[in-house]
């Protein structure tokens, strides 16, 4: 779930190591990464983390916007 809704926020995926996966996004510092294959249910940290990252980026864009 966290994937597909980075992927509707606008991140890009990126590869990184194992079944860890890295994930930009222009208005996001950094990257984010999120552990686990596709299927496997997310931990509650990373789904709070991923939430905590949209949050972010649409804050920026309500900034850019103004």
């Amino acid at each position: 779930m966290p994937k597909k809704m980075l992927r509707r926020a606008g991140f890009t995926e990126i590869p990184g190591r194992g079944s860890h996966k890295n994930w930009i996004h222009p208005l996001y510092p950094g990257k984010l990464t999120v552990s686990g294959k596709d299927g496997n249910d997310a931990k509650r940290y990373q789904e709070k983390d991923v939430q905590k990252a949209i949050d972010q980026v649409e804050a920026n864009t309500d900034n850019n916007e103004t």
